[in-house]
């Protein structure tokens, strides 16, 4: 696990004396004691926004009214691959079924790979929105919306301003990222072995989150966890409720086993360390005078160490064998993995080099550090399947007065709705303007400027 930075404070939560302040409005930047830096070929590739800005709103509208489901992307992958056809990109559709990557060559450089995710979650929308979903039970709760919206702004001025800049850039549109299995299924398909795009030099991606809008949030070295879903089968031998002697009680087994997995952060994790296991699932039994004759335990494992990853999941592995073990079960349990993503890591230097690009376009106010965040993600296999460096940050996303407010009553928790709430609401505007924006700067930060052709 890297070491944290000393000023920073819980996951997620912004360091104030880093920033002018969480939810700053946008234009404050004028009392900010650092102006930007000029840059003249971002600002020529970045001016045509003012223009594109009401389409993209309409683009985001029109998807947060259509969510759909990993690896069921199909009218949102559609559009992707419509509009980068129409820029001038490479494209290739229906990778792991629904993905979709656009691939614009222009000169000598570095190959950057710009990443969004597009699957929404299966929940009911209590937003109150005039665009809220149209699809019962289905909701863009994370923001993926938000992301492809921005990276199709981003790769619109890209293609537009490539007289100002020389290399190769990569747009990629991933499935299924809410179910850990999306960036690993492109790969399988391909992406990379079978040249469905270059290989990158560098993934940049970003994340729309609970926290002021006109702000980006950032972590170098791990930065999210990594997160494991495990369902664990307990077999016993059922029988009459009235004769348990004749039995061998899974439920009995299986609730020892859920008391006992909690020892192992308590026991076997040093404190330095950050893990959590939660037990989120138990499912046994029909009838209140059956024993069954088996029990099935769901859990999330949460680590941002790989070493003390492995550890933990052994450890969960030989409580479960030893729990069926001291109640005589003839048969060992079953593990089945549910879900896996890898910890999340951006790479220090190319974190530290991108955010002058973005402090010189936003200033310094914007930008703020923050813990590891125990959310998880896949988008560092893309990167580590490349070896290549990722940076992954975060964009506001809520109304910035509504944040303040919150924060000042120290009621963030309460009145915030979090990612993945039928209530999560990003603001339209800064929110787009700003995410297309850093993506734009940052692929610009990592290409070569015009003069390397």
């Amino acid at each position: 696990m890297s070491d944290r930075d000393s000023d920073h404070t819980r996951p997620g939560t912004p360091v104030t004396d880093t920033v002018r302040g969480p939810g700053s409005r946008p234009g404050s930047d004028a009392a900010s004691p650092s102006a930007p830096a000029p840059d003249a070929a971002r600002d020529a590739v970045l001016a045509p926004l003012d223009t594109r800005i009401s389409g993209l709103v309409a683009l985001y509208e029109d998807l947060h009214r259509h969510p759909e489901l990993g690896f069921e992307e199909t009218r949102t992958a559609q559009g992707a691959a419509r509009r980068l056809t129409d820029w001038g990109y490479d494209v290739t559709t229906g990778i792991a079924g629904t993905g979709v990557t656009g691939v614009l060559r222009n000169g000598p450089g570095p190959v950057v790979l710009l990443r969004a995710d597009m699957d929404a979650l299966p929940v009911t929308e209590r937003t109150g929105l005039d665009y809220a979903s149209t699809v019962p039970g289905r909701m863009h709760a994370c923001g993926h919306d938000v992301h492809v919206t921005c990276l199709l702004g981003a790769a619109d001025l890209l293609a537009a301003g490539r007289a100002h800049w020389s290399g190769t850039l990569v747009v990629l549109f991933q499935p299924a990222e809410e179910v850990g299995s999306g960036a690993r299924a492109m790969l399988d398909a391909g992406l990379y072995s079978e040249r469905l795009v270059p290989v990158p030099d560098v993934v940049l991606a970003q994340h729309v989150a609970p926290f002021g809008a006109g702000l980006i949030a950032y972590c170098p070295g791990a930065a999210m966890a990594a997160a494991d879903s495990l369902e664990i089968t307990f077999h016993g031998t059922g029988g009459h409720g009235s004769r348990p002697e004749t039995t061998v009680d899974p439920i009995l087994m299986a609730a020892s086993f859920v008391q006992r997995v909690q020892s192992v952060v308590a026991r076997e994790v040093a404190p330095k360390d950050q893990v959590v296991v939660t037990v989120g699932s138990f499912r046994a039994g029909d009838s209140a005078n059956v024993i069954p004759d088996h029990a099935v335990v769901k859990l999330s494992v949460r680590s941002f160490d790989e070493s003390v990853r492995a550890r933990v999941l052994a450890a969960i592995d030989r409580i479960a064998r030893a729990e069926a073990d001291a109640s005589g079960a003839a048969l060992a349990p079953e593990t089945k993995i549910l879900d896996s993503f890898p910890v999340t890591y951006n790479d220090p230097l190319t974190l530290r080099e991108v955010n002058e690009s973005l402090t010189g376009l936003f200033g310094e106010q914007r930008l703020f550090a923050y813990d590891p965040a125990s959310g998880s993600e896949d988008a560092g296999l893309l990167a580590t399947a490349a070896d290549a460096p990722l940076y992954y940050w975060w964009l506001g996303g809520w109304d910035p007065e509504e944040f303040r407010t919150a924060l000042a009553a120290g009621r963030l928790a309460q009145d915030i709705p979090s990612n993945h709430s039928p209530r999560f609401a990003p603001v339209v505007r800064p929110t787009l303007t700003m995410g297309v924006q850093a993506l734009a700067t940052a692929a610009l930060s990592r290409l070569e400027g015009p003069d390397a052709r």
